[in-house]
């Protein structure tokens, strides 16, 4: 019986195997993406209709992405040690089973809960599909391929706030859970029928729980304090007494917030399995990734967040109209993601274009600043674009270029690690952003007090009515109010949204920083089990003595077992 050679690899995969095995995996994501941006242009009508005001808002998609952040590097930790695949499977299935459930919510507490669960599902998607991606691809050639991910991405996001919109305008926004479950169920078939992935040991799994409790309450804590210190107390417009910022509160919650961290860094520290390997930081290539990719959450979770609220409290819009307004923005995702894809699968260069995508994550950001309900929506669109593009040339790229110097042994690890503070820079970003949204409207509103008064005195019969809604304290339905109205609350909207996007500027600015000073490190042209293989084959040699024949004056052969160079000699 013969044995394999140490190095020995499988024949590289040829397009087509490759696309097959992808295949699933593609599904699986638009799944994914598809439950989530459904929601998206429906989600004014959902807190309005379940009587929740603008920090439930906000935590219904905080909820989400703080389990996503905190469950990512989890998944990407399991992957190192069990099988991929199954976590995959897992994964969409956790997913979707809360997705559905979400459906059923009675009150914006319900649906924050499910809401949390989901995101549990979709950092194991998150986090897996780079890491299986690796494992078949190598980075010289991912380029393209990760544009055919940004490209299904895109789709998901552009079609998921239309459907979404049409399903809620038709039937109701509760059928927007559901939709994704047929999708799902083929995402599973395909996946067990397309992805096969090289086997791998079997290792002693060992989970870091004290880990991950330690960052989840600090996460938590830093969030809580954020979405409520300075909004309203009640909700109710005629209260605008504010949460203090600086107050007992806040040193109890910022200050178990910073213990709960300094305590996670010395738990990880001593850990034989930690969550998050803080020796990956002594890689200047993911550290200055990971700065790069809490902007690129930021930009991409904020917009997607606060635009469709800016279509539907500023202009007007309803939750169809709105999924067709955002779509400049993932016109710039898409075509971005395809074409630079394309491009550093060719050129083998990716950092001009990281370049590029900062500086437009900078100018897009700033200038969604300067929004006003009355823009003209073409330079509304312009700016979108911009925006999308450049998230389309950081997100997954910046994923690529620490897999290209990570040791093939931590791939799992080191991906959802960027992945993780991707998405806990989106879940910070969309926390702050949507408390500076409710601080500014609450301000507006009291400045615009009398306007409001003297609107709701002319509307006759309807006044009483209105009047009620407003001290409600519930997300408006700000489309159907009355003219005189709805003007006052256009403007009080669309002005709050600009200046929380003002909010994703410096963070911009941080990420072009940290992007050029990373090191121009080409593109391996191997794969993760590749790579694997090969160091495997390093030890081997370096363990045993390489042997070479040599001639002797007699004219006789004889071997002669030399040691081999080390990299340092």
């Amino acid at each position: 019986m013969s044995e394999s050679l140490p190095g020995a690899t499988a024949p590289r995969m040829t397009q087509r195997q490759v696309l097959e095995a992808l295949s699933g995996l593609i599904l699986g994501m638009f799944v994914s993406m598809l439950a989530s941006t459904v929601v998206s242009s429906s989600l004014p009508v959902i807190i309005h209709d379940l009587d929740g005001n603008q920090t439930a808002f906000t935590w219904v998609v905080t909820a989400m992405l703080l389990t996503t952040a905190i469950s990512t590097p989890i998944w990407g930790k399991l992957a190192d040690l069990t099988n991929r695949k199954v976590l995959y499977q897992l994964a969409i299935v956790i997913f979707v089973l809360a997705t559905a459930a979400a459906g059923f919510s009675q009150n914006p507490e319900m649906l924050i809960a499910f809401r949390a669960v989901q995101g549990i599902g979709a950092g194991g998607l998150a986090a897996l599909s780079q890491v299986l991606m690796a494992d078949i691809i190598s980075p010289r050639e991912r380029g393209r391929y990760m544009g055919l991910f940004g490209a299904v991405m895109a789709v998901a996001t552009i079609g998921g706030p239309l459907l979404g919109g049409v399903i809620t305008d038709a039937w109701g926004w509760r059928w927007n859970f559901f939709v994704a479950l047929p999708v799902a169920i083929l995402a599973l078939i395909m996946v067990q029928a397309t992805l096969h992935v090289p086997a791998r040991p079997k290792k002693k799994t060992s989970i870091d729980y004290l880990g991950i409790v330690l960052l989840s309450v600090a996460v938590s804590l830093l969030l809580v304090w954020v979405s409520n210190a300075g909004t309203t107390t009640t909700g109710d417009w005629a209260d605008l007494g504010n949460n203090d910022w600086w107050s007992l509160t806040t040193v109890l919650m910022v200050g178990g917030a910073i213990l709960g961290i300094l305590l996670f860094i010395v738990v990880e520290l001593r850990s034989k399995e930690p969550l998050v390997p803080l020796t990956l930081f002594r890689n200047r290539t993911f550290t200055l990734s990971v700065i790069a990719s809490i902007a690129t959450g930021i930009a991409m979770f904020g917009a997607s967040v606060f635009l469709s609220q800016y279509m539907q409290l500023a202009r007007g819009a309803t939750p169809t109209e709105a999924g067709l307004m955002t779509i400049p923005m993932i016109g710039g995702l898409l075509v971005a993601s395809i074409v630079v894809g394309a491009l550093i699968t060719r050129t083998g260069r990716w950092k001009p274009y990281l370049v590029v995508g900062a500086v437009l994550l900078i100018a897009g950001s700033y200038l969604l600043s300067t929004i006003h309900y009355d823009t003209d929506f073409f330079l509304v669109s312009v700016y979108m674009f911009a925006l999308g593009a450049g998230v389309g040339m950081t997100m997954q790229n910046l994923v690529l270029v620490v897999q290209n110097t990570t040791r093939p042994e931590e791939i799992g690890v080191a991906s959802s690690g960027v992945t993780f503070f991707r998405s806990l820079g989106g879940t910070i970003g969309v926390s702050v952003m949507g408390a500076a949204l409710a601080a500014k409207v609450i301000d507006l509103v009291a400045e615009r007090k009398e306007d409001i008064t003297t609107a709701i005195m002319s509307l006759g019969d309807k006044a009483q009515y209105w009047g009620e809604q407003l001290q409600s304290g519930s997300l408006p339905k700000v489309a159907e109010m009355p003219e005189a109205l709805r003007v006052v609350f256009e403007d009080v909207y669309a002005t709050g949204i600009s200046h929380s996007f003002l909010i994703a500027v410096p963070f911009a600015v941080l990420s072009l920083i940290a992007i050029v000073f990373l090191p121009n490190k080409p593109l391996t042209s191997m794969t993760t089990t590749e790579r694997l293989q090969a160091s495997e084959a390093d030890f081997a040699t370096v363990s045993v003595p390489e042997a070479m024949e040599v001639l002797t004056p007699t004219g006789s052969i004889r071997t002669v077992e030399t040691p081999r160079r080390s990299d340092d000699d």
